[in-house]
């Protein structure tokens, strides 16, 4: 799990940070990101925070831009992945808003999400800190899919990754979801069978609950995993992984006075 430190908070009147979230019609979601933005904001007390979503919730991105009303600000997307919603819909967006902002990258790929797997992971039972026990099980890395190829490819990038530095019987990768190519919950815990895992975990590589994530739970628990994680959430380490993609970014943009509320 996470245990570095982050860079010094920026100066005062830096630009404010637009956190950009899909959005959807489960309550969950939401209640998670506003959890996650708590997290944030516990971290830089004295960096102005704002959310909006591409879909579904309020406020809308539209909303927030005008009320930034032209204050410096850096959007940040709450994305894993640089696939449709990264490299399309939030330009967009943006553009149709009027809003010339800075964009940071995707959160994905990064150490700091295989930390923060780990700990759901822990938290549902697994003893990761144990050598042996990772040696013996095998895990799924379940995505939600995507049709872009270098999506899927940084998500098994990942994968390998994660089987590479911590030594697992195998990690797998599954989609809940359309994708490109790639195996769904059921397949992938077999095929950790076959390699001769003992022991199987499911590991959701999202970032909050909804259809997706429940779908996974559903196929793992069919498949008869052993345990299946909580998505990543407001893992302490997603909030700083939001911080880190927005420091990049914020270098592009003037300091200014805080935004006001």
């Amino acid at each position: 799990m996470f245990t570095g430190r982050l860079s010094a908070a920026p100066p005062a009147g830096s630009p404010a940070l637009l956190l950009i979230a899909h959005g959807s019609r489960d309550a969950r979601h939401a209640a998670t990101v506003n959890a996650l933005v708590q997290q944030v904001r516990a971290l830089r007390p004295a960096l102005e925070v704002a959310t909006a979503y591409l879909d579904h919730c309020a406020p809308r991105i539209p909303q927030v831009t005008g009320r930034l009303a032209g204050a410096p600000a850096v959007a940040v997307p709450l994305l894993l992945n640089r696939a449709f919603h990264a490299k399309t819909d939030i330009p967009a967006a943006l553009r149709e808003a009027g809003a010339d902002l800075p964009l940071a990258d995707v959160l994905g790929p990064s150490p700091l999400l295989l930390a923060a797997l780990e700990r759901r992971l822990a938290e549902a039972g697994l003893d990761v800190g144990s050598a042996a026990v990772r040696a013996r099980t095998g895990v799924v890395l379940a995505a939600a899919g995507s049709s872009d190829p270098a999506a899927g490819a940084a998500t098994r990038t990942l994968a390998a990754d994660w089987l590479r530095t911590r030594g697992w019987a195998g990690v797998e990768v599954a989609y809940a979801a359309s994708a490109a190519d790639g195996a769904r919950v059921p397949e992938a815990i077999a095929a950790l069978r076959a390699a001769g895992a003992t022991r199987t975990a499911v590991a959701p590589y999202l970032l909050a609950p909804g259809l997706l994530p429940d779908r996974i739970n559903a196929a793992a628990a069919a498949a008869g995993a052993d345990l299946t994680a909580a998505v990543l959430g407001a893992a302490p380490e997603v909030a700083h992984l939001v911080l880190r993609r927005y420091d990049r970014a914020r270098l592009a943009v003037p300091a200014a006075p805080a935004l006001s509320a």
